[in-house]
């Protein structure tokens, strides 16, 4: 396959990443083919294998390694959540390592090109609370006090997971209320309760209450 012909079909799925089935469905050639021409675009500097079938056109500015999340699970969503959600609404300025995500697939890492995601199981029932980010639909993100809550729900199921955190900083907008109503959306009357128990909990509910009421 011509190498400009696919270069074309690229830029005109308008977005920095893309898979190599989605350029076979559109370019009419088969999987292989296009694999060979993008091997050759990579060559040239112009695109990057960044996963196993997951590429990124180079020359995109909204290139980043969010940009990958909805492609790392195709067959079910996952959400930026955790650490790394807290980092994207300002709470913790503590740049994460890893991006977190959470899915209702099984816990796993993933390396890529651009990065390492870690991805955490919750279940089905507590998979939810987010949104697109900044309403821009390039990755899910679970809103601030689901975040928290998730930090907390992973550190009550794995002991060694999110047991403390890094100094945060709260928002006006961020609602106490709202994080103790989605403890109370955890079905697991003995994660709730550990929750509900944990120290690093009452320090944040003595954080949050003094700021709101300055």
């Amino acid at each position: 396959m011509h190498r400009r012909l696919l270069l074309f079909f690229i830029r005109e799925l308008g977005r920095p990443v893309f898979t190599t089935q989605e350029l076979s469905a559109i370019s009419g050639k088969s999987p292989s083919s296009v694999v060979q021409s993008l091997n050759l675009l990579e060559r040239d500097g112009l695109v990057l294998k960044i996963y196993r079938g997951i590429w990124a056109d180079v020359g995109n500015k909204k290139l980043s390694p969010y940009a990958v999340i909805p492609f790392l699970l195709p067959t079910q969503r996952s959400y930026v959540s955790f650490i790394s959600a807290l980092h994207l609404h300002g709470i913790i300025e503590q740049i994460p390592q890893e991006i977190n995500l959470a899915s209702t697939a099984h816990t796993k890492r993933i390396k890529t090109r651009l990065g390492w995601f870690s991805i955490h199981r919750i279940v089905p029932s507590f998979f939810k609370g987010f949104d697109w980010y900044k309403g821009r639909g390039d990755f899910l993100i679970a809103e601030p006090e689901k975040a928290l809550v998730d930090c907390l729900y992973l550190s009550a199921c794995k002991k060694k997971q999110f047991q403390h955190f890094p100094e945060m900083h709260f928002p006006h907008s961020f609602s106490f209320k709202k994080m103790e109503s989605w403890i109370e959306e955890i079905q697991d009357i003995r994660i709730r309760s550990y929750i509900r128990n944990l120290s690093e909990l009452k320090t944040i509910v003595k954080i949050t209450k003094k700021r709101e009421d300055v």
